[in-house]
């Protein structure tokens, strides 16, 4: 969502903060002298970046194998000297609808007497008209694949077998909290004091959680460890996505959704490899102790510095990145930068324009872009964190059921990056979500005992479900205009985010019907999918800047333009468009100045099949150019 695409008369005159901002020198238009994505950025992103990703997906999702249930009846005391089969063959009833003899209750037991039964008789004959009565003395489970849980050690079967579900509401209730909370103080104290602020309420959250010893006590553990997700990688991906050039932001966003899932493929591993949840806990979060050590080597936005007017600190961090890059930081920079930071201070706090919510409200067609921008914003996460939930109960191994859910996301990945700057985004959105949920809920079709075809359209579903989401983000940010464009995206991902409050009720559901949980989802998606056919596509079009040109994308839209796909690319004159510049240099290499005054192209050609259109990686930035965190969150 790149907001510097501006007429530059219009520009000047709709911001008069920026008015001074032609006379300075701006990051984007820095960074390509001391280099875009030189050696500097590459190891920020793939030794601190990147590597932040796996806190995140590994607290994230291992609250799922940390509430295993296993096979359970009731337990009788004066049973405890026969052994396991006898106790259940004696004292538990067995289902009449199983297929099998070896099927028992698992909430119920014969209510009698075996002190009197055991002294009267010497050999015990069951009757099964005798009757029941619910596990008075606590419970016995089976141990043979799940050596300990949540489940097993606070009892949370039968009555309380929602109790695990209210776990994982409470992980999600604290994100929207935590991620708001953190987005402010990111914007106050800097992003990298709150990350490490942010990884210090995860570490405690998940050392919480392992030494839990009443369930409440872990209940609120979780909601600690929830406030930190995903603030705890976005914080670093922010710091990169600022100190990568316009044309390589792309590569920064998509690299971390790859490694982001590829941090829940190893989660699947350790999770095999650990089947006590205590330890679990605590192995997928006390290696990230090491994470302190960033503190030497993380920088602090420079962007944030400069709107905190440390100018030394940002030239000092500036200096590093062209150093390290083999650049030289030119020497009118500081003089300049002081002059519009001044400027800026006298001008652009004063007469910024505040937006809010109810700004994307006051006109029918942004009114009613906003409430389907929402509802594909509501679905597309609700449906994609609801499969990521509900993959290990999909399948005969649970495990390998998570990682192939994991590991299908990947190439959608892939794919659709491609297809976004060739078919248009609509369409993609729209089928994609359109096709996951018809294979949701095909899922009904099939019988009870299909569990390898269950999985297949499972796992298919959630590749479609996967590159909506990818798609979503950016296809908002290029709806909304430039003015309302972080307020708009605030509220749709805030109240997507609320929508995963209710995912963990509707896997709940899936313990007395395992597809109907994919069903609910998949007519979700279907119909998030359809209502974006409604929304106007944005390829090859320029981003609109102000809410009247806002209200202006889609107003005149027929049934017609359903049928369309992509749109006309849009030739602009040389300086209509301030981001023309980033447009011209995904097609040619630009010109820079080396040390001995030589104009020579900048090599990008094995770099420039991996990018796509620079306007759809930025969020609502400040008046000082810095990106906004509690708009971006």
């Amino acid at each position: 969502m790149n907001d510097r695409i501006l007429d530059q008369e219009s520009y000047t005159q709709s911001t008069p903060a920026k008015a001074a901002h032609d006379d300075g020198i701006d990051l984007d238009d820095l960074l390509p002298k001391i280099g875009e994505f030189g050696l500097y950025q590459k190891c920020l992103l793939w030794l601190v970046c990147l590597p932040a990703c796996l806190p995140c997906g590994f607290c994230a999702f291992n609250q799922l194998f940390m509430t295993d249930t296993p096979d359970h009846w009731c337990r009788v005391p004066q049973l405890s000297n026969f052994s396991l089969e006898e106790r259940k063959m004696m004292s538990i009833p067995k289902k009449f609808q199983a297929e099998d003899n070896s099927t028992y209750e698992s909430c119920v037991r014969y209510s009698v007497n075996w002190t009197e039964i055991m002294e009267l008789n010497q050999s015990i004959h069951i009757n099964e008209s005798w009757p029941l009565e619910p596990c008075l003395d606590g419970y016995e489970y089976d141990r043979s694949e799940v050596i300990s849980s949540v489940v097993i050690d606070f009892d949370l079967v039968c009555d309380y077998d929602v109790y695990p579900t209210l776990g994982l509401v409470a992980l999600n209730v604290g994100g929207p909290v935590g991620v708001y909370s953190f987005g402010i103080l990111n914007d106050r104290i800097g992003r990298k004091k709150s990350f490490f602020a942010c990884l210090s309420t995860l570490l405690l959250g998940s050392i919480m959680t392992a030494y839990a010893h009443e369930y409440w006590f872990w209940v609120v553990a979780r909601i600690i460890v929830g406030l930190t997700i995903p603030a705890v990688y976005q914080i670093p991906f922010i710091i990169s996505l600022e100190l990568a050039g316009p044309n390589y932001r792309s590569f920064v966003t998509v690299m971390t959704c790859i490694f982001y899932t590829l941090g829940l493929i190893l989660l699947s591993g350790v999770t095999y490899v650990l089947r006590d949840w205590r330890s679990l806990a605590l192995a997928t979060s006390v290696p990230f102790f090491f994470y302190y050590l960033y503190w030497f080597v993380l920088p602090e936005s420079p962007r944030w510095l400069l709107m905190k007017e440390r100018l030394e600190e940002a030239n000092n961090i500036l200096k590093t990145i062209a150093r390290v890059n083999g650049k030289h930081l030119p020497e009118e920079f500081t003089t300049k930068l002081q002059k519009q930071v001044l400027e800026q201070k006298e001008h652009g706090v004063k007469e910024t324009k505040n937006a809010n919510a109810f700004s994307l409200c006051k006109t029918p067609n942004m009114r009613l872009k906003t409430i389907l921008i929402t509802l594909n914003w509501c679905a597309s996460e609700m449906v994609y964190v609801g499969l990521s939930y509900y993959g290990p109960a999909i399948g005969s191994n649970q495990y390998m059921s998570f990682f192939l859910s994991s590991a299908v996301e990947i190439p959608s990945y892939i794919v659709c990056w491609i297809l976004m700057d060739k078919v248009g985004r609509r369409w993609p959105l729209c089928l994609s979500m359109v096709i996951s949920g018809i294979f949701c809920m095909v899922t009904v079709l099939l019988p009870n005992d299909a569990e390898t075809e269950t999985l297949i359209l499972y796992l298919i579903s959630k590749c479609f479900i996967s590159a909506s989401f990818l798609i979503i983000y950016p296809y908002a940010g290029e709806l909304y205009p430039t003015e309302l464009r972080g307020v708009g995206i605030g509220t749709s991902a805030y109240i997507g985010g609320l929508g995963l409050i209710i995912i963990p009720f509707i896997n709940y559901l899936g313990t007395n019907n395992l597809v109907l949980p994919l069903v609910l989802m998949g007519a979700l998606s279907v119909v998030g999918g359809l209502t974006a056919l409604r929304l106007p596509e944005t390829l090859h079009t320029s981003l609109p800047q102000t809410a009247e040109e806002g209200e202006e994308i889609g107003k005149d839209w027929t049934y017609k333009d359903c049928w369309s796909c992509g749109g006309p690319r849009q030739v602009e004159s040389e300086g209509d468009s301030y981001e023309n510049l980033d447009q011209l240099e995904l097609t040619q290499a630009p010109i820079i100045e080396d040390e001995v005054s030589e104009l020579r192209p900048a090599r990008r050609s094995s770099m420039r099949k991996l990018v796509r259109q620079a306007s759809i990686l930025e969020t609502q930035r400040d008046h000082d150019g810095s990106l906004k965190m509690t708009y971006w969150f």
